[in-house]
């Protein structure tokens, strides 16, 4: 199968100006996409509470993103479900934190999470939001058994696309498609997980044209034995590649954790060799999104050989937001892998890997030339009150480059 990546050739050509060719490489006539998922659970964030209300805030994300992927939707026992009844819906909003600055009266049904995205979407028509739907993968497994998957299908579709949230509240309009996160299908569960996308596809088209089926994948193939990936291609609108956790605190080694590119003699994952497996496993590559991440890994107790990198460490639990890194920005030295343009922090001790504006505009210059559909950012609550790193990100997409960017045949020879 033909190369996601411009072949050696092309990027002879690159050197000389030549930029594209027919139905080759080159950057696409129109903008990438950039999706953002939105976490429903930030409303519960004791120090900075994230709301739909902070995507149009001053430096806020709704003018920069096509599309908003709300997380999260339930899937269990068989049937589609909202995932938390209390953020989704019931939630009261005050005045300053709704998004037309009024607030939820409590004898309306219509509150929450929800009812700020409708909001949100009558301030931004353009905007597509859809409901990522997350679970179990036994639960999924169980959903897409023959018996149990038209009337799972119908369960999502019924409550998220036909609008009914809960009773007395209807949302017919509220969002835009439906993203699938199983993670992962079984190899027993291959044909069961295609004839699910087949089955949404189905009975989406039966409600209306022009809703988005797309699906959140792991960063290679090989997560999906069995599974017909070019038959899959067909029935999905994104595939959202999981570029990220390369490496985290469950190693004992420090690294990078979703470096763009590395030297030939790297034998872990990196993100253009993603993009390229999921493109000759059959995913047409306008409809590949690169997966961004908008987190930190942290290690402690590293040595200083090689300022902290490929060291060993003691992990660090859990991740860390982008705006977490600005604030300890002047306590330690910031460096950059020049191949990659990933970023590391370390102050002899303590070692975290992160994306910066200067490694997500490399990536967004790379999908751009390589015609790839956009970036899929986890998640958009992570940025800073700014949006430093979306603002870096929308940039580089809708920047048409002169010339292939440096980072783009790096990425590709490996120098």
């Amino acid at each position: 199968m033909r190369r996601a990546l411009l072949p050696i050739f092309v990027l002879c050509l690159s050197l000389f100006g030549v930029t594209e060719l027919p139905g080759q490489g080159g950057a696409s006539s129109s903008s990438p996409m950039l999706v953002g998922y939105f976490p429903q659970w930030g409303i519960y964030d004791t120090d900075q509470p994230y709301l739909v209300k902070n995507l149009i805030s001053p430096g806020g994300k709704a003018p920069l993103v096509d599309q908003v992927n709300y997380a999260q939707g339930f899937v269990t026992n068989g049937r589609c479900s909202v995932a938390d009844p209390n953020a989704d819906l019931n939630f009261v909003f005050t005045a300053k934190q709704s998004v037309n600055g009024i607030g939820d009266s409590p004898s309306k049904p219509f509150r929450g999470h929800l009812h700020q995205l409708s909001l949100l979407k009558r301030k931004f028509p353009h905007l597509r939001i859809l409901i990522s739907l997350e679970g179990r993968a036994s639960d999924f497994a169980f959903d897409a058994q023959p018996e149990n998957r038209e009337a799972f299908v119908a369960s999502c579709v019924d409550i998220f696309l036909k609008g009914h949230l809960a009773p007395g509240v209807e949302a017919p309009h509220l969002f835009d498609g439906i993203d699938l996160d199983w993670e992962f299908p079984r190899e027993p569960d291959a044909a069961n997980f295609q004839a699910l996308l087949r089955e949404f596809r189905r009975q989406m088209n039966a409600v209306r044209p022009g809703l988005k089926l797309t699906i959140a994948v792991g960063h290679t193939p090989r997560m999906y034995p069995g599974s017909d990936i070019a038959a899959i291609a067909p029935l999905v609108d994104q595939v959202g590649v999981m570029t990220y956790d390369f490496i985290g605190p469950w190693s004992d080694t420090t690294g990078l954790l979703a470096p763009l590119s590395a030297s030939p003699d790297f034998h872990g994952g990196t993100v253009a060799r993603s993009m390229e497996a999921w493109h000759d496993a059959g995913i047409p590559t306008p409809k590949l999104l690169m997966g961004v991440p908008f987190y930190a890994y942290g290690w402690h107790q590293v040595p200083e050989e090689a300022n902290g990198l490929f060291q060993e460490g003691t992990g660090i639990h859990g991740d860390r937001p982008y705006r977490y890194i600005q604030t300890i920005l002047d306590r330690s030295t910031v460096y950059r892998d020049p191949l990659s343009q990933a970023p590391w922090l370390f102050d002899g001790d303590i070692f975290w890997t992160y994306e910066d504006p200067v490694s997500v505009a490399h990536k967004a210059s790379f999908a751009r030339t390589q015609g790839l559909g956009g970036l899929m950012i986890w998640e958009l609550g992570d940025d800073d009150g700014s949006a430093t790193l979306l603002r870096s990100a929308h940039r580089a997409l809708n920047t048409l480059p002169s010339k292939t960017p440096a980072v783009v045949k790096a990425a590709i020879t490996g120098r």
